[in-house]
């Protein structure tokens, strides 16, 4: 589904709520030169060290942050695709607040942010300025917010 709308050769990737690092990981194996994991729980971001380690690709960075925390300093890179999969627990008033975190100077140009949520639940408030889609499958709803 991205690859029809995101050449993923040399981008930099986000990964926001990485738990096993699987989509990142994806990213890399596509052609991303970079991607920050960002995961809060220790025991996931072993789980993301070990795949890192034995997926062996270069260009990953992993954070042991909040989400919060981590949006709340100064980014070295701006971000052409950020991938959010956030706990459906996360209330979708912290998820809209995150969302406009990431036009602080997180995301490159022409960006796209792929959030992942519970299908019953409301859809996120994005910032002004983006294009937001939608689609559900099964009990999950993926958003797609391009600038």
């Amino acid at each position: 589904m991205l690859e029809a709308r995101l050449d993923f050769d040399g981008i930099a990737v986000l990964d926001l709520f990485a738990g096993s690092g699987a989509l990142g990981l994806e990213a890399l194996s596509r052609g991303a030169e970079h991607v920050t994991f960002v995961e809060s729980n220790a025991a996931a971001s072993k789980v993301i060290s070990a795949n890192i380690a034995a997926v062996n690709l270069p260009g990953t960075e992993l954070r042991q942050a909040a989400v919060s925390t981590f949006l709340s300093t100064s980014p070295d890179r701006a971000y052409d695709l950020v991938l959010a999969d956030p706990p459906y627990s996360v209330s979708v008033e912290e998820v809209s607040a995150l969302l406009s975190r990431l036009t602080d100077h997180w995301v490159s140009d022409d960006a796209l942010v792929v959030l992942e949520r519970d299908a019953s639940g409301p859809e996120a408030v994005w910032p002004d300025g983006w294009e937001v889609s939608s689609r559900k499958y099964g009990g999950t709803r993926l958003e797609l917010g391009s600038l």
